[in-house]
């Protein structure tokens, strides 16, 4: 169960926080509200995320 939890812990943050980056960049160079919001939205989700799944799995 935790090489599961490792998925939650270091692949998902990573990859949320790097496409909120690009939505972020995208919507601010096209002038796109909804991308900038979605970006910002993406990249504090991949912060927050893990401590809301992490602790059920692992049975804290």
């Amino acid at each position: 169960m935790i090489s599961g939890s490792l998925v939650f812990l270091i692949y998902f943050p990573v990859i949320f926080g790097f496409l909120g980056i690009l939505l972020i960049a995208s919507g601010i160079m096209d002038d796109k509200m909804e991308y900038t919001l979605g970006g910002i939205a993406l990249f504090f989700g991949a912060g927050i995320v893990p401590f809301i799944i992490l602790p059920p799995i692992l049975g804290i």
